[in-house]
């Protein structure tokens, strides 16, 4: 048998990445990215023009095809790889990124009857308007005292698909009606794939409250929450729920058309971003922490049983690698928090010094930040620009800075926030080991850890810990890639099992980031302060931010 390949797609925030993957080594033969056309869609709907209300955040599912259209087609090119010898192809996504469906499988916002109603367009992940059906959803899981509940560290996320699901049903009750399915954007992605709708283990468990040995929570629960959601499970949510590295079936007639694949091609069923980077960065085993560092940041850990820990996304048995408990942690803004600082807040000097220097802003920013010592600016920051999802789960939390002054600079400032998104990751570490779940090693993968050596840096002087970089720049996708291989299966040339194929096809660079003692100390230091912060303003101590949140949409409202 010759060689062999796998396609991984990774569908992001703003795009989608193919990577061809060589399945004996798991070396990148060739990829590319498709920027999706509509983006996010966040203040308007497209033809329409209908206007959002804060804190949406939509997608077009047309955009998710495109990515199809052009960029599987792009790799093959690139490569001259012949499609024959491409064995499989496998999927991850951003989650909970969700869509109403008719009994077609048809997006209802491809429908001209409902295009005009922002409730029947994908959901994206970082769509936070349904938190007030997130706080009812706790409020009423604990005074019922949902056991459940503790396995997702006592809070559900407004990212999530109950959250989002009742929201439509609150307010659009005709879209709700209207759909026949609520489906995870990669679930539908690998529908349109294989022609099969099937739910894959991780997004049930991790986004949709499912539990491999309890299901789904109660109909009573469902009912006490809206008497209309009583049969939500059984119906618009219905459907096999089966592990990672299954096949959903093979690649239909029109999108091998469309892709340039083969007929009959194995698909793997959907997967999430950051799950789908553990064995992409060969991890397979419990104690070792991989940090998927992007726009946010997903902190995924293996465990052997299953334990509660504050704050934690949830524990989805089979949820990474099947056989392990997967714990998810999570960080909303990190990236994102810095591509802020740049866009939004930096003076016009900081952008013309750059623009003479032939550099970046975010390079210029952080030659001059590596240049000082830890403390030295007397800033420190909390890290909630996007609200806080680990340990506090809580959206409507917002970003501070404490110590300007007149003398106070701009790689100062930089410095401060990218310290602060350090700061959060160890508190979702500390949170994790004083709950008997180790942590003895972290990974780092994604965007972040290719492009800023010093933020590198400055996590392994804060956690006090060694940092291994992952050797790809699409890890993600190489982990699709793997799991594709798994649905292809052994017999045309692909793994059994993800562990073998992690073994065969996962890498991480020679060198690592070892943490520095005397920042190490100083960060000990800034850590506590950063911790009274966290303490006062996220768990009650001053409620400043929210009542701020509050009279902003009263304001808006009466615009």
């Amino acid at each position: 048998m010759g060689k062999k390949y796998a396609i991984g797609i990774d569908y992001g925030t703003q795009s989608g990445r193919a990577v061809l993957v060589d399945l004996a080594d798991g070396t990148e033969v060739a990829d590319h990215v498709t920027p999706y056309p509509h983006g996010v869609i966040d203040e308007k709907l497209p033809g329409s023009g209908v206007r959002l209300e804060p804190d949406w955040a939509l997608q077009h599912p047309d955009d998710y095809i495109e990515v199809l259209r052009r960029s599987v087609p792009a790799v093959l090119e690139m490569s001259g790889v012949d499609p024959d010898d491409v064995i499989g192809i496998g999927i991850d996504f951003t989650a909970c990124t969700m869509l109403p469906v008719d009994a077609q499988g048809t997006p209802l916002c491809m429908l001209p009857q409902h295009r005009d109603n922002p409730h029947s367009w994908v959901k994206l992940w970082k769509h936070h308007a349904a938190q007030d059906e997130a706080n009812k959803i706790n409020r009423i899981a604990e005074a019922r005292g949902e056991k459940w509940l503790k396995r997702y560290g006592g809070k559900i996320s407004s990212e999530w698909m109950i959250a989002k699901v009742w929201q439509i049903l609150d307010e659009a009750p005709e879209i709700y009606d209207a759909a026949d399915q609520f489906l995870e954007a990669t679930d539908w992605v690998i529908a349109q794939l294989s022609g099969n709708i099937l739910r894959n283990s991780c997004t049930a468990g991790y986004k949709a409250i499912w539990h491999k040995q309890e299901g789904y929570p109660s109909r009573e629960y469902f009912k006490a929450l809206d008497p209309r959601l009583e049969n939500l499970t059984e119906t618009k949510l219905r459907g096999e729920i089966v592990p990672l590295g299954t096949r959903a079936g093979g690649l239909t007639p029109e999108m091998a058309k469309i892709t340039g694949l083969k007929e009959g091609t194995a698909v793997a069923v959907g997967n999430v971003d950051a799950h789908a980077a553990v064995p992409g960065v060969g991890v397979t085993e419990p104690g070792k922490l991989v940090m998927a560092m992007g726009t946010s940041i997903c902190h995924m850990l293996l465990g052997t049983e299953e334990r509660e820990v504050e704050g934690m996304c949830g524990v989805v048995e089979d949820g990474i690698i099947p056989g392990y408990f997967g714990y998810e942690a999570g960080q909303s803004a990190v990236g994102d928090i810095f591509e802020w600082y740049v866009e939004e807040a930096v003076p016009a000097y900081v952008k013309e010094a750059a623009e003479r220097e032939g550099v970046s802003v975010h390079e210029w920013l952080e030659a001059r930040a590596a240049k000082l010592k830890p403390g030295e600016s007397g800033l420190v920051a909390l890290d909630w620009w996007n609200g806080n999802r680990s340990v506090l789960v809580d959206a409507d939390l917002t970003g501070v800075i404490v110590g300007c002054t007149l003398l106070t600079k701009p790689e100062e400032i930089y410095r401060a926030l990218l310290e602060a998104t350090a700061y959060g990751t160890r508190k979702i570490v500390e949170a994790f080991d004083s709950n008997g779940v180790e942590v003895k090693e972290l990974y780092a993968c994604g965007g972040l850890p290719q492009k800023n050596r010093l933020l590198m840096q400055i996590y392994a002087d804060v956690t006090n810990r060694e940092i291994k970089v992952a050797a790809s720049r699409q890890t993600p996708a190489v982990g699709a890639a793997m799991f594709a291989a798994v649905a292809a299966g052994s017999a045309a040339g692909g793994y059994d099992s993800i562990v073998e194929a992690a073994k065969k096809m996962a890498r991480v660079r020679e060198e690592s980031f070892k943490p520095i003692p005397e920042n190490a100390a100083i960060y000990d230091r800034l850590y506590k302060e950063y911790t009274a912060l966290h303490d006062y303003f996220g768990r009650g101590g001053n409620d400043v931010m929210k009542r701020l949140k509050a009279l902003k949409e009263e304001v808006t409202r009466h615009a």
